[in-house]
């Protein structure tokens, strides 16, 4: 789970097992449910979820004893904007999808294995190029800022050749691997990715693409919300956490790194 609060990106990583006491051990039924139908806020089997944002809901509208939410700042959002009429419509209470404008919508995500790897671009350590001088600036100075553009041309290159099979993917999973990044600025070294508290080292787990932020529409929001790459580290030993949440970490990685 990846939170998002102004500029700081948090994520969290909860080993919750199938036998639990708040989710049913069996998923909810598939059968039956066409494309046309509605979808049901709340789930046949398992724990109530809050109509605003998903979560664990305790509380519960005193009057319909059937909208649940997570806290009262919750209830009184939804009451204010459209549970008050829906409130006495008990028939079309569970189908009735609230719209707050603050949350991301919710997809169907498709997992693949990547099969087929495209050939990667040559590696090469030698970047510059001979420019000799040009209106005052210093060789030196010209030779650094061409082997700048170059590295990051051939990173960028690098990242695009790696996902032409499928551009539009927003997740890439690989325990232990090295992540693929955007730019050659700002990549975190080994001394950056912090121990976790259990002792053990992070490893790579998981990246999030730039390719989501099409998806969350998330100019509604009122914030803007931008990245190149989420890299997300856990626990090499996978901790144990019972029912609990840790929190892990992650690196942004922005598609350039602004001075």
């Amino acid at each position: 789970m990846i939170g998002r609060c102004e500029w700081l990106y948090s994520v969290f990583r909860n080993q919750l097992p199938r036998k639990n006491a708040f989710y049913s051990y069996e998923p909810p039924s598939e059968t039956g449910a066409s494309d046309t139908e509605c979808v049901c806020l709340q789930l046949k089997s398992g724990a109530h979820l809050c109509r605003v944002c998903g979560c664990l809901a305790p509380m519960t509208c005193s009057r319909c004893k059937r909208a649940h939410y997570c806290s009262k700042e919750h209830q009184t959002l939804d009451w204010r904007l459209g549970h008050k009429q829906a409130c006495t419509q008990s028939d079309h209470l569970d189908h009735t999808v609230p719209d707050h404008n603050f949350l991301f919508p919710e997809f169907e995500i498709v997992t693949e294995t990547e099969d087929e790897v495209l050939p990667e671009v040559v590696e090469t350590e030698n970047y510059s190029e001979v420019i000799g001088t040009m209106g005052g600036i210093p060789e030196e100075e010209l030779n650094s800022m061409a082997k700048h553009e170059s590295k990051e041309d051939h990173i960028f290159q690098k990242f695009k050749s790696k996902i032409a099979l499928e551009p539009e993917q927003i997740l890439r999973y690989g325990r232990g691997i090295k992540p693929i990044w955007i730019s050659g600025e700002n990549i975190p070294q080994e001394k950056d990715i912090p121990d976790c508290p259990c002792g053990a080292k992070r490893i790579f787990e998981f990246q999030v693409m730039p390719q989501l932020l099409n998806h969350l529409k998330a100019d509604r929001l009122g914030r803007s919300v931008d990245w190149g790459v989420l890299a997300v580290f856990t626990c090499a030993e996978s901790c144990s956490l019972g029912i609990g949440y840790t929190e892990e970490f992650v690196w942004k990685q922005d598609v350039t790194d602004s001075p």
